[in-house]
């Protein structure tokens, strides 16, 4: 899936699943000389709060700069962290399967709009 491919819906799932992904991972940190695992903060660094509220927006025009903000987003991300949002959302390219696959009945990726 490339960064064109979303629209005010899908980019909100996406961003909402990709703030999962980046809250699930944890770092070590020392404090007051034990280590500790910590909770993942990109998510925050990433503004993608805001961003999540902005797609959520009422007004047409905010949510189209989000949607465009996120495709940018979207294209700096890591392929594994795109594979993992994607795995998570549940969306797949069903030219990249193989004839033995049995997931035929799920929702593939979304349609290009």
């Amino acid at each position: 899936m490339t960064g064109d491919d979303f629209n005010e819906e899908t980019a909100l799932q996406a961003a909402e699943a990709l703030a999962a992904v980046l809250a699930r991972r944890t770092h070590r940190r020392k404090v007051m000389g034990q280590e500790v695992l910590v909770p993942g903060q990109l998510g925050d660094a990433l503004r993608l709060p805001q961003l999540i509220a902005r797609l959520r927006s009422r007004q047409r025009r905010q949510r189209d700069r989000a949607v465009q903000a996120f495709e940018i987003l979207w294209d700096t991300l890591s392929p594994r962290t795109r594979d993992q949002v994607l795995r998570d959302l549940g969306w797949y390219d069903p030219r990249g399967l193989s004839w033995e696959d049995k997931r035929s009945n799920r929702r593939p990726l979304p349609p290009e709009s």
